[in-house]
């Protein structure tokens, strides 16, 4: 792993070996069930990736080895140091560099995307693209069941102001479905791999950061589903949490993120284990 590279403490547990030029990273922490659910049904699938599970410390249970296994996950990457979920995309996505893929689709791990365009997601990398956004709101997209206020902060914020900051125009910014080239995540005016990508500036920071610096990107058009009758799976909650993705969202469009030099402080390794 590159040693000017900041990346949180964390195990990796390897079950299977590599298969594919690509990887699908899915964050997660404490999902249930939610998670076997959706790799057996990436399974079924069988898109052309190898899944890397990129877990926040889940205590739930919901990793168990033998059924990450048998759904044909390739690795678990547990972080145990200091960040929420962009320190968890950080610790994917420099794992997966380090292993060599050419791209990464990273999906939410929460059942509300429709799975069914991860392929397509791969497709689009494979044809040269270097940013590739999931979007309801293409033609082809659906919406079902956002709650109204994220509907509303999604498509009168927060696409909005990204848009201006990338001198590009997406229409959904808030969804975790989208894909990275190698190329796009290793430049070194890029530079995702820092601590002070910690919460949900990173998500924000590499859809305006692409366009700035002349990469290919586009938009497809993707499935999000909410539950009917249940609660929203999220991990944004409360005022707090609602005050937080703004400050990252203004920061990125700001360029407070922007890298100042390409040299960093080295980061830490993994403790690393094969079975």
């Amino acid at each position: 792993m590159n040693s000017a590279w900041q990346v949180p403490q964390h195990t990796v547990t390897v079950l299977a070996p590599r298969r594919h030029d690509f990887a699908l990273v899915i964050p997660v922490i404490n999902e249930g069930a939610r998670i076997g659910t959706q790799l057996k049904r990436i399974a079924a699938l069988a898109p052309p990736v190898d899944v890397v599970i990129a877990d926040g410390g889940s205590t739930d249970g919901s990793l168990d080895f033998e059924n990450l296994s048998s759904s044909g996950v390739r690795a678990l990457l547990v972080k145990t140091g200091a960040g929420r979920l962009s320190a968890q995309l950080r610790m994917g996505y420099a794992w997966c560099l380090d292993e060599g893929y050419a791209g990464i689709v990273t999906v939410d791990g929460n059942g509300k995307d429709g799975l069914e365009a991860i392929g397509d997601f791969v497709a689009k990398l494979s044809d040269g693209f270097d940013y590739v956004q999931g979007s309801r709101y293409r033609e082809g997209g659906l919406a079902e069941n956002t709650p109204f206020d994220r509907h509303l902060a999604g498509r009168l914020i927060h696409a909005p102001v990204l848009s201006l900051a990338a001198r590009h125009w997406f229409t959904d910014t808030t969804n975790g479905f989208r894909a990275y080239s190698a190329r796009y995540l290793r430049d070194p005016r890029v530079a995702p791999f820092r601590d002070l990508f910690a919460g949900y500036e990173l998500l924000f920071y590499l859809t305006v950061r692409a366009p700035q610096l002349g990469y290919r990107v586009t938009e497809i058009p993707v499935t999000r589903r909410y539950p009917a009758r249940a609660p929203a799976p999220t991990k944004i909650s409360g005022w707090r949490g609602r005050v937080d993705v703004l400050s990252g969202l203004f920061g990125v469009a700001l360029g407070r993120y922007h890298p100042r030099c390409p040299i960093f402080a080295p980061g830490t390794t993994a403790l690393k284990r094969r079975i």
